[in-house]
This record gives C-alpha cells, structure tokens and sequence, in this order.
C-alpha cells in the first residue's frame, strides 16, 4: 500500500507537468540513445549501450515514483484552513526571542518545500514545534544548534 501524499492544486499540478516532461521528451530521447549504441555493433562491451540503459532504468523509476505520488495524492483545501491556530498551508510569522529577529514561513507537504521561497516541510522541528500553537505563544523548539524560543506573532494564509 502507498502512502497517501498530501499536496496543493499547484503542487499536483507541477508534479503533472514534471510526468510529461519525462514521459514526453526524456524517455524518447533515452530509447534514442539506446538505438546509436545498438547500431554501433557489438553491445556486450559497449559503455554508451550500458549507460542508456542505467539511464532508463533511473528514469523508469522516477517515472513510476511520479505515478504513485499523483495516484495516492489527497488535494488540500486552501479555502478551509483556519488561521486561529497554526496548521498547515498556513503562513506563520515568529520571532526568534534570542535575538529578536523575525521570520516568516508557510508550512507545506514534504514534496513542496523550498526555503528559498519561505516553504517549510510540516515535517521540520520548526514546523512540528508550531503546529497547533495560536498567536502569542512561545515554542521553543530544540534545533541541531540547541533549543530557541520562538513567539508566534501572525498567522495568516
């Protein structure tokens, strides 16, 4: 049984772009490296024959992991999420009460984060420690640099 992947309309709908990327211009584009090496002759000791076909095997599971992903992906409602207390998809502004500076995070599924966008994976310390916290409060939350207090100052979406 696969496990059940929780993602954003855009989410899913990146995940289906990146399966036709693959499945439309990557995979033929191996076959046709597969077709010069057999045409090459002899492809019991032919390196390029050997790495196009590692290749596809490489992007034959990807290919299957992407399938799985989309088949087993529950949509979350972005017009249900409530912001009086943090849960995911929500954009949490805290402020680091060591050295007061402030940050601001949207919790999102595992396969959506980015840091550079300010996407945090729901399964970071930082996001397990907010979940459920409401407005006011001080978490603190034990990173691999100890433990820091953080006051949630804003919930929004």
């Amino acid at each position: 049984m696969s496990q059940v992947t929780y993602l954003t309309q855009a989410g899913l709908n990146k995940l289906k772009k990146e399966l036709e990327h693959l499945i439309n211009v990557e995979r033929p584009a191996i076959s046709k490296q597969i077709g010069e090496a057999i045409e090459k002759g002899d492809i019991s000791e032919n390196a390029e024959y050997d790495a196009a076909k590692d290749a596809q095997g490489m992007l034959e599971a990807k290919i299957s992991q992407i399938q799985a992903k989309i088949a087993n992906a529950r949509i979350l409602d972005e017009s249900k999420i409530d912001t009086s207390q943090v849960q995911i998809l929500n954009k949490v502004k805290i402020k680091n009460k060591k050295n007061n500076a402030t940050m601001q995070y949207t919790l999102v599924p595992d396969s959506e984060s980015n840091l550079k966008e300010g996407k945090i994976s729901i399964s970071t310390p930082i996001a397990k420690g907010l979940l459920g916290k409401k407005v006011g409060d001080v978490v603190e939350i034990k990173v691999p640099s100890g433990i820091i207090p953080f006051e949630i100052v804003e919930i929004s979406i």
